[in-house]
């Protein structure tokens, strides 16, 4: 028999079995987010690095952007304005060079164990016979200045730099102080400031310890132990 509140009743009841017809959006969207999370989303994903790479070239783009947008011309403005850089530097560092050692920077004369005098000349005298006229120098100066310590006008002192031997020397070799000064400055240029050398400078260094050799020091100016 047909009642109007047993028909209420069974719809009720089937929409109860039913799957709601509006979801909530909060419960929706963690379910969803949930649903996203799971390890069969995520098989096809690039890793870290190549995520970290491709943030990069994004940033690099939005960079390039930006400037381009500022850049006269554009895009081809700012090619031209780097360019422009690019060749500036190059041109800088055509005309000055390697960047030259700080005032301040200690060069230490000595980087091996010690050798005599004469061994250095016969070092100097090799790289002189094969044309390598940086190392050249640089033995012919160890030799200058461990000979004037052979011969007591310099106190033998580890840690000496090229240009604190060639003032000591130079207060018992007054005649020979100023080129001294400058073969402890070519030193200097060649081993620390990159700047090449040629046989000419050898040869001035090696005039100069030949001329040293026969020079008579002033004995009231020798630096002996005094020397800092």
């Amino acid at each position: 028999m047909f009642t109007p509140g047993g028909a209420t009743a069974r719809r009720l009841i089937r929409v109860s079995d039913d799957i709601p017809l509006d979801t909530p959006r909060v419960p929706a969207r963690e379910a969803a987010e949930r649903e996203l999370t799971k390890p069969m989303y995520h098989e096809n994903d690039p890793n870290l690095l190549r995520r970290a790479i491709d943030r990069f070239w994004e940033w690099v783009g939005e960079l390039f952007d930006s400037a381009s947008g500022i850049a006269p011309g554009g895009p081809l403005g700012l090619l031209v304005i780097a360019a422009l850089v690019v060749a500036l530097g190059a041109a800088l560092w055509w005309r000055l060079g390697t960047p030259r050692r700080s005032a301040g920077q200690r060069t230490e004369l000595f980087d091996q164990a010690p050798r005599s005098a004469a061994e250095h000349r016969a070092a100097a005298d090799a790289h002189a016979a094969t044309g390598r006229w940086a190392q050249a120098v640089q033995e012919r100066m160890r030799a200058i200045v461990r000979s004037l310590e052979e011969r007591a006008l310099l106190d033998p002192r580890p840690g000496r730099t090229a240009d604190e031997a060639a003032s000591e020397a130079g207060r018992a070799l007054p005649d020979h102080a100023d080129r001294l000064r400058a073969a402890a400055g070519e030193f200097g240029a060649i081993t620390y400031g990159g700047r090449a050398a040629d046989e000419r400078t050898y040869l001035r260094l090696r005039d100069l310890d030949v001329d040293l050799e026969r020079a008579t020091p002033r004995l009231s100016t020798v630096s002996g132990g005094n020397a800092t």
